[in-house]
Protein backbone atom coordinates (compact mmCIF):
# COMPACT_ATOMS: atom_id res chain seq x y z
CA UNK A 1 0.00 0.00 0.00
CA UNK A 2 1.30 3.39 -0.91
CA UNK A 3 0.54 6.27 1.22
CA UNK A 4 -0.36 10.20 0.01
CA UNK A 5 0.04 12.11 2.67
CA UNK A 6 -2.44 15.36 2.46
CA UNK A 7 -0.90 19.11 2.86
CA UNK A 8 -1.22 19.43 6.84
CA UNK A 9 0.07 16.26 7.47
CA UNK A 10 3.24 16.64 5.28
CA UNK A 11 3.40 19.92 7.20
CA UNK A 12 2.75 18.27 10.36
CA UNK A 13 5.38 15.80 9.47
CA UNK A 14 8.11 17.95 9.14
CA UNK A 15 7.97 19.97 12.45
CA UNK A 16 4.98 19.40 14.83
CA UNK A 17 4.05 15.53 14.79
CA UNK A 18 2.64 16.07 18.13
CA UNK A 19 -0.27 17.07 16.00
CA UNK A 20 -0.41 13.65 14.15
CA UNK A 21 -2.58 11.14 14.96
CA UNK A 22 -0.69 7.89 16.53
CA UNK A 23 -1.68 6.37 13.09
CA UNK A 24 -0.12 9.09 11.23
CA UNK A 25 2.99 8.53 13.11
CA UNK A 26 3.13 5.02 12.93
CA UNK A 27 2.78 5.21 9.11
CA UNK A 28 5.25 8.12 8.18
CA UNK A 29 8.09 7.08 10.73
CA UNK A 30 7.64 3.55 9.34
CA UNK A 31 10.56 3.76 6.15
CA UNK A 32 9.77 0.70 4.54
CA UNK A 33 6.47 2.35 3.70
CA UNK A 34 5.70 4.00 0.12
CA UNK A 35 5.00 7.72 0.90
CA UNK A 36 4.22 10.27 -1.33
CA UNK A 37 2.80 13.83 -2.03
CA UNK A 38 1.31 15.54 -5.39
CA UNK A 39 2.63 18.69 -6.56
CA UNK A 40 -0.66 19.74 -5.58
CA UNK A 41 0.16 19.77 -2.37
CA UNK A 42 3.29 22.16 -3.01
CA UNK A 43 0.83 24.59 -5.35
CA UNK A 44 -1.58 24.71 -1.85
CA UNK A 45 1.72 25.61 0.40
CA UNK A 46 2.75 27.98 -2.82
CA UNK A 47 -0.69 29.73 -2.41
CA UNK A 48 -0.86 29.39 1.24
CA UNK A 49 2.19 31.46 2.15
CA UNK A 50 1.80 34.02 -0.68
CA UNK A 51 -1.81 35.07 0.75
CA UNK A 52 -0.48 34.76 4.34
CA UNK A 53 -2.36 31.95 5.65
CA UNK A 54 0.70 30.12 6.30
CA UNK A 55 3.67 30.28 7.80
CA UNK A 56 6.56 28.35 5.98
CA UNK A 57 9.79 29.47 5.71
CA UNK A 58 11.07 28.58 2.70
CA UNK A 59 7.79 28.21 0.99
CA UNK A 60 6.83 25.81 -1.36
CA UNK A 61 10.30 25.25 -2.64
CA UNK A 62 11.78 24.37 1.02
CA UNK A 63 8.76 21.74 1.33
CA UNK A 64 9.42 20.05 -1.78
CA UNK A 65 13.24 19.44 -1.09
CA UNK A 66 12.13 18.43 2.19
CA UNK A 67 10.02 16.04 0.91
CA UNK A 68 12.81 14.59 -1.08
CA UNK A 69 15.26 14.33 1.62
CA UNK A 70 12.75 12.70 3.71
CA UNK A 71 12.65 10.30 0.79
CA UNK A 72 9.20 10.91 0.20
CA UNK A 73 7.80 10.55 -3.72
CA UNK A 74 7.08 13.42 -5.41
CA UNK A 75 4.23 13.17 -7.77
CA UNK A 76 2.87 15.53 -10.68
CA UNK A 77 -0.64 16.60 -11.41
CA UNK A 78 -2.41 14.59 -14.60
CA UNK A 79 -4.88 15.31 -16.77
CA UNK A 80 -6.44 11.61 -15.39
CA UNK A 81 -6.30 13.29 -12.15
CA UNK A 82 -8.94 16.24 -13.31
CA UNK A 83 -10.82 14.09 -15.31
CA UNK A 84 -11.93 12.38 -11.95
CA UNK A 85 -12.06 15.85 -10.14
CA UNK A 86 -15.00 17.14 -12.98
CA UNK A 87 -17.13 13.90 -11.70
CA UNK A 88 -16.59 14.38 -7.97
CA UNK A 89 -19.41 14.97 -6.00
CA UNK A 90 -19.17 18.33 -4.20
CA UNK A 91 -19.21 17.53 -0.60
CA UNK A 92 -15.41 19.62 -0.22
CA UNK A 93 -15.33 22.67 -1.78
CA UNK A 94 -11.22 23.58 -1.39
CA UNK A 95 -9.72 22.59 -4.74
CA UNK A 96 -6.77 20.91 -3.67
CA UNK A 97 -8.22 18.68 -1.35
CA UNK A 98 -10.25 17.44 -4.63
CA UNK A 99 -6.94 16.99 -6.44
CA UNK A 100 -5.68 15.15 -4.16
CA UNK A 101 -9.03 12.86 -3.94
CA UNK A 102 -8.76 12.59 -7.68
CA UNK A 103 -5.30 11.59 -7.45
CA UNK A 104 -6.03 8.88 -4.95
CA UNK A 105 -8.56 7.61 -6.93
CA UNK A 106 -6.48 7.15 -9.90
CA UNK A 107 -3.52 6.18 -8.48
CA UNK A 108 -4.83 3.64 -5.76
CA UNK A 109 -3.48 5.71 -2.33
CA UNK A 110 -4.73 5.44 0.59
CA UNK A 111 -4.34 9.75 1.47
CA UNK A 112 -3.49 9.95 5.65
CA UNK A 113 -5.58 13.30 6.35
CA UNK A 114 -7.28 14.78 9.44
CA UNK A 115 -9.76 16.35 7.08
CA UNK A 116 -13.33 15.31 7.65
CA UNK A 117 -14.18 16.23 4.26
CA UNK A 118 -12.47 14.04 2.24
CA UNK A 119 -12.77 11.02 4.89
CA UNK A 120 -16.71 11.73 3.64
CA UNK A 121 -15.60 10.25 -0.30
CA UNK A 122 -15.21 6.83 -0.86
CA UNK A 123 -11.66 6.65 -0.59
CA UNK A 124 -9.37 4.58 1.59
CA UNK A 125 -7.80 7.04 4.40
CA UNK A 126 -6.23 6.48 7.56
CA UNK A 127 -6.04 8.89 10.31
Amino acid sequence: MKYLLDTHTAIWALGDKARLSGNAKTIIDDVSLPLCISMVNAWEVAIKVSIGKLDFAGGASFFLKRMEYNGIEIMDMERKHLEIVEKLPFIHRDPFDRLLIATVLSEGLTIVTADENIQKYDVPWIW
